[in-house]
């Protein structure tokens, strides 16, 4: 009906320079609190509404799908990784998709090197005792950590986010390595200085730091499972700041214990929120509660795509950031 603006259901509170031009532009339902929806809010909303607008912390499958109702033609997921949504359960029902890349790659980059410096140079492990009021004042042999100029990074999965990495990596003289599913142009490749490894496990044995920055679909489920964390140097740092579930985290956490690696910085976890209760045990392990890409500007910019999307996609138009099942 001319005139009639879309119903937008969104599932979790946004910037508020966000909520308030969605307002303007849909008949739009906001979220009164920042709490995840249960499935059977989750259910009505898919039900009620043309556009849905998820986060990663909704978890869109197959089952919820089949539930949804005849209104309902696009998920404008907020946020790069789709994997909390069954696409090719969507795109059979005629329901499109979009999210919103690129938006936090340089965030996440930023926190990657945070995380790396923060293990690497024991940041916490000092923070910690200066506010345990233990600390005797300096000594040429206490806190020392390792330099980090020189050593090799080890960047597993060569998009946006570890283009970026290794662009940050570079100005502080870590030497650049790779594994991808695709190798890089070769001009790409010169301009990172980066050495491709088409075997991943012939790459970690030979790197000292490890960044994890490939998304999470079924292929890359446990890739660093135990065998080839194994391979690993006992003096290497892991830090993945991209899904949780691409690494066995039960393993990583018993050889972080035995000493089998070094050390770890974790933004992101197996299980969501339900880490391994032992990881917050260890003096070499670094964790954070999925920051990687929270930064005011971030999430503006992100809520700014998903608004394009649903415009464009409301003018009749494809949305410019429409996922598609090959695209996983």
């Amino acid at each position: 009906m001319p005139g009639q603006k879309l119903s937008v259901v969104v599932t979790r509170r946004l910037p508020e320079i966000v909520e308030t031009r969605m307002s303007e532009l849909f008949d739009v339902e906001l979220r009164e609190d920042d709490t995840p929806m249960s499935k059977s809010e989750l259910v009505s909303a898919l039900k009620r509404a043309d556009v849905l607008v998820p986060t990663i912390t909704d978890r869109i499958d197959a089952g919820l799908l089949g539930q949804a109702g005849e209104k309902l033609k696009l998920i404008a997921n907020f946020g790069a990784g789709v994997d909390n949504i069954d696409v090719q359960t969507a795109r059979q029902r005629g329901i499109l998709v979009s999210n919103t890349p690129g938006v936090v790659t340089e965030d996440t980059a930023d926190m990657t090197m945070a995380l790396i410096l923060s293990v690497t140079r024991r940041i916490p492990e000092g923070l910690a005792l200066l506010q345990s009021q233990k600390w005797g004042g300096w000594a040429p042999t206490a806190m020392l950590g390792g330099r980090i100029g020189g050593r090799r990074l080890g960047i597993l999965g060569m998009g946006r986010i570890g283009q970026a990495v290794a662009r940050r990596a570079s100005a502080f003289g870590m030497q650049i390595h790779y594994h991808n599913r695709r190798r890089l142009h070769a001009d790409t490749e010169a301009d990172l200085e980066a050495t491709y490894w088409e075997s991943l496990d012939q790459m970690l044995a030979r790197i000292d730091v490890l960044s994890v920055n490939c998304p999470h679909t079924p292929s890359s489920f446990h890739l660093l499972n135990a065998r080839r964390l194994k391979l690993m140097k006992p003096s290497a740092v892991i830090v993945n700041t991209s899904r949780g579930e691409v690494i066995d985290e039960n393993a990583l956490t018993r050889m972080l214990r035995s000493g089998d690696i070094a050390g770890a910085g974790l933004d992101v976890f197996e299980h969501g929120k339900d880490m391994n209760p032992r990881l917050r045990e260890l003096e070499n392990v670094v964790l954070l509660p999925h920051m990687g890409s929270a930064t005011e500007e971030g999430r503006v910019e992100m809520g700014e795509k998903v608004i394009i999307n649903i415009k464009t996609f409301d003018d009749g138009h494809r949305p410019p950031d429409l996922v598609v099942p090959s695209m996983l």
